[in-house]
């Protein structure tokens, strides 16, 4: 399980660390920074995929997704007596990104590459990747060293060099795949992509999920929600067919499913509710009663991740459904680690019922992203390496 995440120098998050949970809330005001704490978790979780460099450019670059306020807040400046000033900066533009655990932990730092001719000069470059042993960095825990173009690893005593050349927009986890030599890299790589994201499932009318799609084994809901019939199919035969059915009961008293497979393989999914004479198909669904059944879908996966991500579950559910959401995530946290973001008042009520909810309000002072009543006392150990 993840025990901690830090960010530092991405956008609003100038230097958050934030401890991890089975289950994890975030919540906070319209611009706090929820946003730019999902945002950062994703770019995190392109390192093992090598689309980084490629995340921050759709963002507008590093220069974009830095922290855009004065290298240091001080104390006279939150409080107002004096206003917010900058001056030239002490330290090189530096984004970092990581998280720990209490086996293996990772950090990614980016900055801006040496003045050149290149036509990518502007390209963010990876300054220094590290792979430590433990939850906290100390020197003598780190397993994989990272510095520019080389990558080491640790045998016994001494350092073996892993790779010499490699480009300074690519990660070593998607480049380095010898598991003799680096064994900690593809288990941190393994980690990261399993992760997996859920944001806005589409329900309108041309929505995947409203349309008759060919039916396989789906023991993982797709992205855009297209295999739903197929994902619910999957967890009536292999996964937990009585949450299934307990999940659908408790946000609609009396309704069923099932799937139907056409002469042609493709399935369709039938929704019988109390009242009406025939089943409706995901075509008739309302909005709101289908993107529960993906939500459905998404959470009860036969194959649980390392850790779920859900941006704002709640959107364009009724309020009636939102304590069955919020029983339905405490129900997937009990096979993988959830991480929720939400501004719903009644789902929060209920996942915060659970013993097992971190739950994190996010304040933002001078622009600059906090955790609601975390002092320095309160905030996992967290050391960066040295750049």
């Amino acid at each position: 399980m993840i025990t901690t995440i830090a960010v530092a120098n991405y956008r609003s998050l100038i230097q958050l660390v934030m401890p991890m949970a089975p289950l994890n809330l975030i919540t906070g005001l319209n611009g706090s920074g929820k946003s730019n704490l999902y945002k950062s978790l994703r770019l995190l979780a392109e390192t093992a995929q090598g689309g980084v460099i490629n995340a921050l450019a759709r963002e507008g670059g590093l220069e974009s997704a830095f922290w855009a306020g004065p290298e240091s807040i001080s104390k006279r400046m939150l409080s107002g007596e004096v206003e917010v000033q900058g001056g030239p900066r002490k330290n090189a533009y530096r984004l970092r990104l990581g998280f720990a655990s209490d086996e293996l932990s990772y950090c990614i730092d980016l900055g801006l590459p040496i003045p050149s001719a290149s036509a990518f000069a502007l390209d963010p470059e990876i300054k220094r990747e590290c792979i430590w042993a433990g939850p906290v960095y100390r020197p003598a825990s780190v397993l994989v060293d990272r510095k520019g173009p080389v990558v080491k690893s640790r045998e016994g005593r001494s350092w073996q060099v892993v790779a010499s050349h490699l480009n300074t927009f690519d990660s070593m986890l998607s480049e380095v795949a010898d598991y003799q030599l680096a064994s900690e890299i593809i288990r941190i790589r393994d980690v990261i992509r399993s992760w997996r994201f859920y944001d806005h499932f589409r329900t309108d009318a041309a929505a995947p999920a409203r349309q008759p799609h060919l039916g396989t084994r789906t023991p993982v809901l797709s992205q855009d929600g297209h295999d739903l019939a197929a994902a619910l199919q999957t967890i009536i035969e292999i996964g937990d067919h009585q949450a299934l059915t307990e999940a659908i009961e408790d946000a609609f008293p009396g309704a069923t499913i099932s799937i139907d497979i056409q002469e042609d393989g493709r399935f369709v999914l039938r929704f019988k509710q109390y009242g009406l004479l025939r089943p409706l198909t995901a075509a008739e669904l309302s909005d709101g009663t289908l993107r529960y059944l993906l939500w459905v879908a998404a959470l009860l996966t036969p194959r649980p991740p390392g850790l779920m991500v859900l941006n704002e579950p709640e959107t364009s559910l009724h309020p009636d459904l939102l304590p069955a959401l919020g029983r339905l995530i405490k129900k997937a946290s009990e096979n993988t680690q959830v991480w929720v973001v939400s501004h719903a008042r009644l789902m929060i009520q209920e996942l915060m019922d659970s013993g097992r909810c971190n739950a994190l309000n996010l304040n933002k002072e001078l622009g600059q992203t906090t955790i609601e009543d975390q002092d320095i006392f309160d905030a996992p150990a967290w050391n960066w390496p040295g750049t």
